[in-house]
């Protein structure tokens, strides 16, 4: 998958305002955080209600767990589906096109709560359909949309113009809008879920800034933070490294961090180690068709192969849901080794359906595939 970034300028610093939940109370029971070298007696992968349908939002029941807060982008994904990429300077038709609900933030978010895990999303979107299309479409998989902030400042929501290949393959140009446009300089101080939470999931698709601030007051708090390298075409500041627990990429995004071969696993490997040098002492490596490889400093390697999916009909946003459902066992108490079989699963099941949001697959679905494997 290729992605190019556009992002506009923008200095504008409007205050918080956040869009009230329908159908939640702002306040959950929730546990102390936990830290990577601590077992806690989460609940265990088998989930009660087995019931979802795209009408039924999912239950946001108060629920003693630490939840999975998710500060990141939200975009509209406008689908067109082509049989090849065109050439420089030629015109092609689409034989669909389609607006979907997606970028990294809002699908990592979207996958967590469709995992019957409590989820907060936070982010930014205009005053505009788009905006509007995104945020019922987190509230219909359970998010918790308490901080998500509509720009008055004319910026529009983020758009992502996917192009989809016959073979489930992809290029995406993303255009910032929203995700890019005067976040709030005190966002961590109004983010008490924050200091809550299980484990917090950051990306590139907003200022590296945005997530510089959250990492530090995450890590202030105690709280596990997972950055996954997508997004931005840049190198990631050494404040942003020193500020995370795990980092995700895949091996493009690990050959641009470290400006190193990755084509074999043992490059990779050899790139892996100048992480370890940047003092990322957890490195997850999503790596396609191949699997993943859990990378940490003075432990055993730990790979994971792909759960072969029956059919691969879009792989946008599979990287994402890998991402949030290995955060998601992890914050409830799973090995690192489950923790990549869930993710691997769930994974499977997201290329098998067109759309980033609308692929992610719910609990029950991932349990089912777990137990045939």
């Amino acid at each position: 998958m290729r992605e190019m970034t556009l992002s506009p300028s923008n200095n504008f610093q409007p205050k918080f305002q956040n869009i009230p939940s329908k159908q939640l109370n702002k306040i959950i029971t929730m546990r102390s955080p936990i830290q990577f070298n601590k077992r806690h007696s989460f609940r265990s992968f088998s989930i009660k209600n087995q019931s979802q349908s795209n009408q039924t939002p999912v239950s946001k029941e108060p629920i003693n767990v630490p939840p999975l807060v998710v500060v990141g982008s939200a975009n509209a994904d406008i689908y067109v589906e082509i049989d090849r990429l065109p050439e420089e300077g030629e015109t092609i038709s689409a034989k669909n096109g389609q607006t979907l609900a997606g970028g990294k933030g809002a699908n990592q978010a979207a996958c967590g709560a469709k995992l019957s895990h409590p989820t907060y999303f936070v982010g930014q979107v205009g005053e505009d359909a788009n905006g509007n299309l995104i945020t019922q479409a987190l509230n219909d998989c359970g998010v918790h949309l308490d901080y998500v902030n509509v720009l008055k400042n004319g910026a529009p929501t983020g758009h992502a113009v996917v192009m989809l290949q016959s073979d489930g393959q992809n290029s995406i140009i993303i255009v910032g809008g929203a995700n890019m446009s005067g976040w709030p300089l005190n966002l961590e101080d109004d983010l008490q879920v924050l200091k809550n939470a299980g484990i917090l999931l950051l990306q590139r698709e907003i200022p590296d800034s945005v997530n510089i601030h959250v990492a530090k007051a995450a890590r202030n708090a105690g709280v596990p933070v997972i950055l996954d390298a997508g997004g931005m075409d840049a190198p990631i500041p050494r404040e942003l490294l020193n500020g995370i627990d795990i980092l995700s990429p895949n091996e493009t995004e690990l050959g641009r961090l470290t400006g190193m071969p990755t084509n074999s696993f043992e490059q990779i490997s050899e790139a892996v180690v100048k992480c370890h040098e940047m003092d990322v002492k957890q490195v997850l490596v999503k790596l396609g068709a191949k699997g993943s490889a859990l990378f940490v400093e003075g432990e055993k390697l730990i790979k994971q192969p792909i759960i072969s999916a029956a059919k691969v009909v879009d792989t946008t946003g599979a990287g994402d849901t890998f991402t949030a459902a290995f955060a998601v066992a992890l914050v409830e108490g799973k090995s690192k080794e489950e923790c990549l079989k869930f993710a691997a699963a769930a994974a499977s099941l997201c290329v098998q359906v067109k759309g980033a949001i609308p692929s992610m697959p719910d609990r029950k679905s991932v349990l089912k595939l777990l137990q045939s494997v």
